[in-house]
């Protein structure tokens, strides 16, 4: 190796050389933290490395916090930041809630940023009430006409409930029951109409906030349609399943009399048949009896007289046939 590229190499190794110590003592934030009045050591910064957390970030955490007056030491910043929490926005939601006299420790506000809500927003609608606007909602009053009201649910954040409270859907959900029950109460839809702040008083005389993570501050309604005259119609779909309910009543009679009729004509055609049979045993039964003597040939003719005559009644007595019609024709 030329000799001449020796130092060359000796001033390559010594740049990166400094350059990895720097990276891993940042000589430069810890110069900055003593500026500015934050009590870190090198040490803590070199083990901040190890820990694979960022020392920039956390030295600016502590100088940010310090300057507005919170005492906050790097160990519960680092903690905060190896869980998993947004340091940065825990930080702004503390000063925040300094600033407007809003009592948040950094346990809660940590608490509030892990359990994945934005602790910096919260402060803001703690200051700032944030008015959340209800979907339709459609009720039906005691005389059956339909209402549909839209209200605005003017809402201040609860910071010691936003840990296991419920949301904006809780609130948006107990206050669509509330106007439900209030126009479902009212006598007609007129007194709804006429007085909509009584929706409002009844809503919030219910305490609809329990265990939410907001305090509601006040329920305005926005407006009120009328909509469909529920109760009229359903007394037309009563109306129409009673009719069914009736001509199914009398198609199943008029089966049951079909069915009557039917069965009765099965019995005649049944009582015709065996009279044919008994008829048809008559000769046989004359037969026998001339056989066995008990009827003789001058019984026999006065039976077909008696037949003969009985013939001749039965067709005079025929409307059309007989000696009366026939004088009426002649005449």
């Amino acid at each position: 190796m030329d000799p001449n590229f020796t130092p060359i190499f000796i001033v390559v190794g010594a740049v990166i050389a400094l350059f990895f110590f720097l990276y891993l003592l940042p000589v430069n934030l810890w110069f900055t933290a003593q500026l500015s009045g934050v009590k870190v050591n090198l040490l803590n910064l070199l083990l901040m490395r190890l820990r694979k957390v960022s020392p920039s970030l956390v030295v600016n955490a502590m100088i940010i916090s310090t300057k507005a007056g919170l005492n906050l030491t790097s160990n519960e910043i680092e903690t905060h930041y190896l869980a998993g929490g947004n340091v940065n926005n825990v930080i702004k939601a503390l000063i925040s809630a300094d600033k407007a006299n809003i009592p948040l420790d950094f346990k809660l506000a940590t608490a509030i940023d892990l359990a994945g809500r934005d602790v910096f927003d919260a402060v803001q609608i703690s200051v700032n009430p944030r008015v959340i606007n209800t979907p339709p909602v459609a009720a039906v009053a005691k005389d059956g006409i339909q209402l549909i009201a839209k209200a605005r649910v003017t809402v201040r954040a609860n910071i010691n409930q936003l840990v296991g409270g419920a949301g904006e859907e809780t609130i948006l959900a107990r206050v669509g029951e509330g106007i439900v029950t209030t126009i479902g109460s009212a006598g007609n839809h007129k007194e709804v109409l006429e007085n909509p702040d009584k929706i409002s008083k009844t809503v919030l005389s219910k305490g609809l906030d329990s265990g939410t993570a907001f305090e509601i501050l006040s329920i305005d309604i926005a407006d009120i349609d009328i909509g469909e005259n529920v109760g009229a119609k359903l007394q037309t779909d009563q109306a129409e399943a009673d009719l069914k309910v009736a001509n199914a009543r009398a198609e199943e009679r008029r089966a049951m009399a079909v069915a009557a009729e039917q069965e009765m004509r099965a019995k005649a055609q049944d009582a015709r048949a065996k009279v044919i049979e008994a008829e048809a045993q008559v000769p046989m039964a004359m037969a026998e009896a001339f056989r066995s003597g008990n009827l003789g040939i001058m019984d026999y003719y006065k039976m077909k007289n008696i037949q003969a005559d009985t013939d001749m009644r039965e067709s005079i007595a025929k409307p059309g046939t007989g000696t009366t019609d026939k004088g009426k024709n002649q005449k």
